[in-house]
C-alpha cells in the first residue's frame, strides 16, 4: 500500500493501471503457469524445507 496523504492528484493518478495493462494483465490470468528447469513445481516434500524471512506478526500488533 502506497501513503497518499502528501501526493498530488496527478501523483495518485500515475499509480493506476493503465487500459493496456489492465488487459495485457487479464490475458496473463488466462495463460497456464509454466515450470521449468529454473522454476520447478515445488512439491509438498520442498516446501517444508522454507524458512520463513520475517517473523509472523501477532494479532495484537498494529500496523503502520
Amino acid at each position: 500500500m502506497v501513503n497518499t496523504n502528501g501526493m498530488t492528484k496527478e501523483m495518485i493518478e500515475s499509480l493506476a493501471f493503465s487500459e493496456d495493462e489492465k488487459a495485457a494483465l487479464a490475458e496473463a490470468r488466462k495463460r497456464p503457469v509454466v515450470f521449468d528447469e529454473d522454476c520447478p513445481e515445488t512439491t509438498p516434500e520442498r516446501a517444508l524445507k522454507f524458512r520463513r524471512v520475517n517473523p509472523p506478526r501477532s494479532r495484537v500488533e498494529k500496523r503502520a
